[in-house]
């Protein structure tokens, strides 16, 4: 793996912990898509530090289990937007 993606990738690790955000907040501070940082901390963390992917496993669940409950306030804000 090249040196900077290895970097990144902790980089990536260590904000996902310490700030406790989602894969597209991460995604937009560091500039990167989506689909590089999934593939960040899904594939290449899990190889390069066994560790630290637990923990980010962790954050990733909870914000899987939790994604369906911010798209329905999403909607609910729109839809009360729209009757204003």
């Amino acid at each position: 793996m090249n040196q900077l993606v290895e970097e990144r990738v902790l980089k990536v690790a260590n904000y996902i912990i310490k700030h406790n955000t989602t894969v597209r907040k991460t995604a937009k501070n560091f500039g990167v898509s989506k689909s590089t940082i999934h593939k960040d901390v899904t594939e290449r963390l899990k190889k390069l530090n066994s560790s630290l992917y637990s923990k980010i496993k962790i954050v990733m669940e909870i914000n899987k289990a939790s994604r369906h409950i911010h798209g329905g306030q999403a909607t609910k804000i729109k839809y009360m937007n729209l009757q204003s």
